[in-house]
Formats: structure tokens, sequence, C-alpha cells
């Protein structure tokens, strides 16, 4: 039994780093229409509308091709990026639940973070933690990842817009270095790390308190009827709605830190930073501004979200349930 606890305790940090990654990609490059809208729809110093916006891609000569540019940045950015994010969650997480305070791993009413149903089955792959160290591992976690990757979401973003007519990612770069110097790269981080962090706090605390609704809601009656017995709801079934739900609530919140940053990456000489952008956006396009692209970011981010952390938890229960049979 020893060795195959030091088997696992040994693969799992590798193994979330592969499950991200995969989860990242494939949200990416599904979704990455939606990215690239957003964007577009968010450059705009009056908030462009969704509809004109589709039809001058579609009215170009490659529309396809059109509507997935910058999938490349994207998956770079995404897939590593959550690879990162699950990996380091992962790990504090574990960190936390090993030698953390007692109270950081009770509910922060000092209830079970389990299910009171005692039918109701577990849809988690992480450890149970209390809303505050949810919070404060989720954000910490996230804006690691985020610096890390810093250098591919300014490209992406750059990729993305009709602003700039860049033909490839080297050129992109080599062009951001030369005029604007390595800093460049890391343009708009301070915007991101203040949406990110509440973001990534706020996803997993709505995301694990809703699994545990979810879980106890969708059980079977203690005393299933037999006539006609209610099979348990999955896992996987849970995990999506709870994605879909945290990433909508937390986007909400969120939404008017990622319209500055994209400003900011986009026109760093006019925006310059976090502060002076927003003073120039209330000015010049009211509070309207702040909320660009919210409908395309809370669908892209609902499904995205639901996805990514899916096909990640569902990994992660796969391989600890084989690796305790082996």
């Amino acid at each position: 039994m020893s060795d195959g606890s030091a088997s696992v305790s040994l693969s799992k940090p590798s193994f979330h780093f592969a499950a991200g990654l995969f989860s990242g990609l494939t949200s990416s490059i599904l979704l990455q229409p939606a990215d690239l809208l957003k964007t577009r729809v968010q450059q705009s110093r009056q908030t462009a509308a969704l509809l004109p916006t589709i039809r001058t891609i579609l009215a170009s000569p490659h529309p396809i091709r059109g509507l997935w540019r910058g999938t490349l940045p994207s998956a770079l950015r995404t897939g590593f990026g959550s690879a990162l994010y699950f990996t380091s969650l992962n790990t504090l997480r574990t960190a936390v639940a090993a030698s953390g305070p007692g109270y950081l791993l009770q509910g922060d009413n000092g209830d079970s973070q389990k299910p009171t149903n005692t039918n109701a089955r577990t849809s988690s792959a992480l450890p149970k933690l209390s809303h505050t160290a949810n919070l404060i591992t989720g954000a910490v976690a996230r804006v690691s990842a985020g610096f890390v990757m810093m250098p591919v979401t300014v490209l992406k973003v750059r990729y993305e817009s009709d602003y700039y007519a860049y033909r490839s990612l080297w050129s992109a770069a080599t062009d951001i270095v030369r005029h604007e110097g390595f800093r460049g790269l890391f343009s708009g981080f301070g915007a991101t790390a203040i949406r990110d962090a509440p973001y990534a706090g706020l996803y997993v605390v709505f995301y694990e308190q809703s699994k545990r609704n979810l879980a106890t809601l969708l059980a079977p009656p203690a005393s299933p009827s037999a006539d006609a017995p209610r099979a348990p709801t999955s896992t996987a079934t849970i995990n999506f709605i709870s994605g879909a739900l945290a990433a909508g609530l937390a986007t909400t919140l969120t939404n008017p830190f990622d319209v500055v940053k994209t400003r900011v990456q986009l026109m760093p000489h006019k925006y310059r930073n976090m502060m002076r952008a927003t003073r120039l956006m209330l000015r010049e396009d009211g509070v309207r501004s702040l909320f660009g692209g919210l409908g395309l970011r809370m669908g892209r981010k609902a499904l995205s979200s639901a996805l990514a952390w899916t096909v990640y938890e569902e990994l992660i229960m796969w391989a600890d349930k084989r690796w305790a049979e082996e």
C-alpha cells in the first residue's frame, strides 16, 4: 500500500500539468471565435456592436480563418496557462490541506465541506478547503500563471485586433520589442492581475459551493422507490453546470478590469496604465464602455471554464482511481 501511495504522490504534479494543458487546449481552440469577437468589440472607443463585427469578418475573403485568427497564441496562452494554473492550484491546496491551519480546512461556518446527503457523491478531485482558502489559493495560482504567460497574452490580443497588421507571431513580438522595449510584452499586467485575482478566487469559491449544492440536490433519495429508482447524476454533469454558473458570476463582477486590460494592451501609449485608462474611458465613452463585450466574455468563459474544469477533474479522478487500483 505504501508503494502505491508513493507512486500516486510522485505522479500527481506532472499529471495535473498534462490534464490542465489538454483541457486548456481543448477549450481555447473550440472557443477562439468568441474570444476574437470579444477583443474586437472591446477595442473600440465607442463600444462596437456584435452583429456588424461578425458581418465584417464573414464578408472578408477568408471568414473561417478570420474567426480563428490568433488561435496559436490563444492555444499557447490558455493551454500552458491552464497547465501552470491547475498545477500550482493543486500544489497550494494540497499544501494547505496537509499543513495549513485547521479553520482553512472547514467551511467558513464551521461545517464540513462534504455534502450532508449521504447518498451525494463528491465530484471534486481537489482537497476540501474553506471559502477563504479557496479565494486565496485561486487568486495566487491565477496571478502567478498569468505573469509567466503575459508576453503570450499581449501577442494574442494584438494579433486578434485589427489595429495591427501582424503577419506572424514573430513579427508581432519583434515589433513590440523594437518600439516599446521588453516591457511592452508585459503591457496591462497590472489590470490583468487585478482582473484575474478576484476572478479566479471568486470562481473557485462559487465552483466548489455549487458542486456541493448540486451534489446534494441531485443525489438519489435515501430510500428510492422500488418502481422507479433514480440513477445518480454523473460527476461530469455536476462539474460542467457548476463551472458554467461560477464563470458567469465571476465574469460579471470582473468585466471592467478585462476591458481596461484590453485597452492598455492595444494602445499602451495612450492609456499607459490601469488608472489612466479607466479615467479616459469614463470621460470619453462613459460607464457603458467598462462592460463592453460582457455577453461574449460571459458566454465564452462559461463554456470554456465548464469544459476545462470538467475535462481536468475527470482526468484527475480517473488517474487517481487507476493508481489506487494499481
